[in-house]
């Protein structure tokens, strides 16, 4: 699994420095490093998954629980509670990335106007990046931005626990165990085929598959 992050890793730069270098024939190394990475990913999924099978079978024995019964409506709410919130996660970590990305751009355009970092005014000397502003703020919202989904993580069983049950408690495990397995899954293989299709369209392949170079 370390071997394919760093084969993916290693590909997908050796890609970007290409491409800054003027090279058109980048694209099957970039693309490459999103396979190779999506293959990593998915032997950590693996991993998780079992990971996460195992501490369900410890908080089973620890409850003295034998069985979970979907069956019952509580089970069942809990586990449906369960599956929604790898969603809830998704969503939330996104979406703070959305944040901080804008937060991140917005600092960078300052530095290049008030520094004259891209050269544009001749009249003034090009200055030096700001780096430790850049640093401060994906800082900062590394750690702002996970206090709700923290939170959430936390009180999600509390509430589960002692508002039903244990079982029930069991109930939303199983549901978010297999939701986030699917989700995972999916996510891994979509933002691959998504950056692979972006490559693909601009080495022109969408132009030649349709006849109109």
């Amino acid at each position: 699994m370390g071997s394919s992050g760093i084969n993916a890793e290693y590909m997908g730069s050796s890609g970007i420095n290409a491409e800054y270098m003027g090279s058109s024939g980048i694209n099957a190394e970039y693309m490459g490093g999103n396979t190779t990475a999506a293959t990593g990913k998915g032997f950590a999924i693996g991993s998780a998954v079992l990971t996460s099978l195992a501490l369900l079978a410890a908080f089973k024995t620890a409850a003295s629980i034998t069985t979970i019964d979907v069956s019952k409506s509580t089970v069942l709410a809990a586990a449906l509670f369960g599956a929604m919130l790898p969603s809830i996660f998704a969503a939330l970590t996104m979406m703070a990335v959305g944040r901080s990305a804008a937060d991140m751009i917005g600092e960078v355009r300052r530095q290049f106007k008030e520094y004259n970092l891209l050269g544009t005014d001749p009249n003034r000397k090009i200055g030096t990046p700001d780096c430790d502003t850049c640093i401060a703020i994906s800082t900062k919202a590394s750690l702002q931005e996970m206090v709700i989904p923290g939170f959430l993580a936390i009180v999600a069983p509390l509430f589960i626990g002692y508002l039903l049950n244990g079982e029930s408690l069991g109930g939303m495990l199983v549901g978010g165990i297999t939701s986030g397995c699917m989700l995972a899954i999916y996510m891994a293989n979509a933002g691959g085929a998504w950056d692979n299709a972006k490559k693909w369209i601009e080495a022109g392949g969408l132009m030649k598959a349709y006849n109109k170079e």
